[in-house]
């Protein structure tokens, strides 16, 4: 392999590496203004969209240890990788889809595991991410406030008559 490909090697090997996860997706025959605008929406959710060479970024999945993707890499190819929320980059490309009708999820991996198409597009119908750690925290908080509440009712209760009988004169 040239010095040349080995560097670009080593520079996805180095970004599969430091990202959680990473979808791969088909963007041919999207416009350069498309593919620019789909790159803006991912920067605002902290990923990154970088075109790859096929053959190369096969290489390197397989040297990161993720496993075989040869049969997946065909067409224009670019992946979408960040340190962030997989829901909100996943969030990002389907709805990009659905306005442009391009472009298309090949797959994807997160955590070391992969995601076929449908996998990735249910977790772009996954909450942001603070959304689902408000609901983890409310259902968390639920009983201890139910509680609180249960114990504090006996004493509001008789406070509430001893100033009833307070007011009367009695």
């Amino acid at each position: 392999m040239r010095e040349e490909k080995k560097y670009i090697t080593a520079d996805y090997i180095e970004k599969l590496n430091s990202s959680p996860f990473f979808i791969v997706i088909d963007f041919e025959g999207m416009l350069v203004s498309q593919f620019e605008e789909l790159r803006t929406r991912l920067a605002d959710k902290g990923a990154k969209l970088q075109v790859v060479k096929n053959q190369l970024f096969r290489i390197a999945v397989e040297e990161a240890g993720l496993g075989d993707i040869k049969e997946d890499m065909s067409g224009q190819c670019a992946f979408v990788s960040g340190e962030a929320d997989c829901s909100a980059a996943a969030k990002v490309v389907k709805n990009f889809k659905a306005e442009f009708e391009k472009p298309d999820i090949k797959f994807g991996y997160l955590d070391k595991a992969r995601m076929e198409k449908a996998d990735v597009e249910a977790i772009a119908d996954l909450p942001p991410l603070e959304v689902v750690r408000g609901q983890l925290l409310g259902t968390i908080l639920s009983p201890a406030t139910t509680l609180a509440r249960l114990l504090n009712t006996p004493g509001s209760q008789l406070a509430q008559v001893i100033k009833a009988k307070s007011e009367k004169g009695e």
